[in-house]
């Protein structure tokens, strides 16, 4: 098996990735290793046993796959952030970022650790697999010698590996817990606060639900019905806070669309659409339900729209419902940056996000107009813009480098290609047709690009991981939780004395600050709430370009 391994790396790679996807399958509690994880101890276990050999190439090209993916997802997030958007979480992200830095450096000053150690120590320790890559990239920079390279690629993947498990485990515990014991808070009833100020309702559904949740019904009006004599706007008011709507009007043999000032008379037959407890409230307990499918046959469409009018941007969704394109309009989902928002009257929605409407075919082509444009399903890639933009990226980056204190860094082509995937990405919230790719081609470059490079990287370090650890000692782990924990105390101090936050958007702004994407969802799990994603969306591109960035920085300051 292990001569098999050597002469097929290319399976002892896939090998890898599936183990490291099996054991990042494993949960305990709120915590799990991951498939990125899993596939470096996957790796570390293969390249223990097999001397398989490594392409410094492969490596590269995966990891570059990698980081334009990250960039293009994450693009129209972090401009919006360093314009405007969640001014707090960001200002926490860099705190918390700049923190983990200093940290990381004192830590291995005082451990004297080497540039691969110093990288690894700071990717473990604040959960950034990525800056592995960054960390490998400049030291095959290095001016030593090919066997120190070697060496110190491999003891970056070592570092990371002792570090990593505390450093994903010792957020989710300081934010599930230390947090809310020292605020004195219970999460479920501060949450409850929360959505309460935005406008969610969760025993009687408000605006939130009813753009969510609507049925057609067709209904007869008799001289006892409450909307009889009413215009067709008016009745649709009946109802304040609810999504209302009467879309056609059976009167004797005709069929009328429901204008605005159109005067609903006792025998008309309407089409309304509405929650299915505001149609009892709108029509009352003894209305008539007629199946009438001519009425009814309303065609409806869904649509994925992209929100480009800088008009609506820095608008809240109750603002937005209030503009009569959205008459007969209904929000079944917002997103942003791939991460779900809560529907509800105070969430402010920003260029760049991703609005789910439903409706009659003429009111969504209308609306999206008024909000932007149309995305429809993609299954091809623009492999011109994907090649020219991490070729143009990786030159700028080898290019560019700049000195702090004596200290001169350069970009290095995986931050070129990071920052030309966050161009790019920004781009599209200008021209959604330019340079698509679909969100699965994307999970496939960021989730298979990292897991696979991270798995060479623990092959090639296997040799040498038992020796290393009896190198390192017992510092490396004590000095991870340092480099770990610091970071959130600091954070925490920032966002709660001088930022004043509120405490479930501070929690929302730890996790992303230090991408601890699993410390958010068991947030969410304690406080039965998605609100706290408002906090963390973010500050979690922010930090994720930073701490990436980190790995080149530590080589840089621990070379010198």
């Amino acid at each position: 098996m292990e001569q098999f391994l050597v002469r097929y790396p290319e399976l002892a790679l896939f090998l890898v990735i599936a183990v490291g996807y099996w054991i990042g399958s494993f949960r305990i509690g709120a915590f799990s290793l991951g498939p990125v994880t899993g596939a470096l101890f996957a790796g570390l276990a293969v390249g223990d046993f097999a001397h398989v050999p490594v392409s410094s190439m492969t490596k590269s090209f995966l990891f570059l796959l990698f980081l334009f993916g990250v960039g293009y997802s994450v693009g129209p997030q972090f401009v919006l952030a360093m314009k405007r958007d969640g001014l707090k979480p960001m200002l926490m992200a860099v705190v918390v970022s700049f923190t983990g830095l200093a940290a990381a450096i004192v830590v291995a000053r005082v451990l004297r650790l080497d540039p691969g150690f110093a990288a690894g120590l700071m990717s473990g320790a604040l959960s950034q697999s990525a800056a592995m890559g960054t960390a490998t990239d400049a030291v095959n920079g290095l001016s030593v010698s090919e066997a120190q390279r070697a060496l110190f690629v491999s003891h970056i993947a070592v570092a990371d590996a002792v570090c990593y498990i505390f450093g994903y485990a010792g957020v989710i515990t300081f934010c599930t817990m230390v947090v809310p014991a020292l605020l004195k808070i219970d999460l479920k009833t501060e949450a409850l606060k929360l959505e309460q100020a935005l406008g969610i309702t969760r025993a009687k559904p408000g605006l939130a639900s009813a753009w969510r949740k609507f049925e057609m019904r067709a209904y007869r009006l008799d001289d006892q019905t409450a909307i009889a004599g009413l215009a067709v706007a008016t009745a649709e008011a009946r109802v304040p806070g609810h999504r209302v709507f009467i879309h056609r009007i059976r009167r004797g043999e005709r069929i009328l669309e429901a204008e605005p000032g159109t005067i609903l008379a006792a025998g008309d037959v309407i089409a309304l659409s509405a929650p299915r407890q505001i149609i009892v409230e709108l029509i009352g307990p003894r209305g008539e339900e007629v199946e009438d499918s001519e009425l009814l046959d309303i065609p409806l469409i869904s649509a994925d729209v992209f929100l480009m009018n800088p008009k609506l941007a820095g608008t809240s969704l109750q603002q937005a419902s209030e503009e009569s394109w959205t008459r007969g309009l209904y929000l079944r989902s917002l997103s942003r940056g791939g991460e779900a928002l809560p529907v509800a009257a105070g969430v402010v929605l920003e260029r760049g996000d991703l609005l789910r409407i439903v409706g009659p075919e003429a009111v969504v082509q209308n609306a999206a107009k008024s909000i932007g444009v149309i995305v429809a399903p993609s299954t091809s890639i623009d492999f011109v813009v994907l090649g020219l933009a991490i070729f143009f990226g990786g030159l700028a980056g080898v290019l560019a480098s700049f000195s702090i204190g004596g200290i001169t860094i350069s970009l290095s082509t995986s931050v070129g290609t990071l920052l030309a995937g966050l161009l790019v990405g920004y781009l599209r919230t200008r021209l959604p047709h330019f340079g698509r790719i679909p969100d699965g081609a994307i999970s496939l470059m960021t989730s298979l690009g990292l897991a696979a490079f991270v798995g060479l990287t623990g092959i090639h370090a296997g040799p040498i991981f038992l020796s290393a650890i009896r190198e390192s000692g017992i510092g490396l782990l004590l000095g991870g939780m340092i480099v770990t924990l610091l970071p959130q105390m600091v954070g925490f101090c920032f966002g709660h004395f001088m930022l004043r936050m509120n405490p479930i958007l501070l929690l929302g702004a730890l996790t992303g600050a230090q991408t601890v994407t699993a410390a958010m969802a068991a947030i969410q799990e304690r406080s039965g709430s998605s609100v706290v994603v408002l906090g963390y969306t973010p500050a979690y591109p922010i930090s994720n370009i930073l701490l990436t960035t980190w790995g080149s920085v530590m080589v840089a300051v621990f070379a010198a």
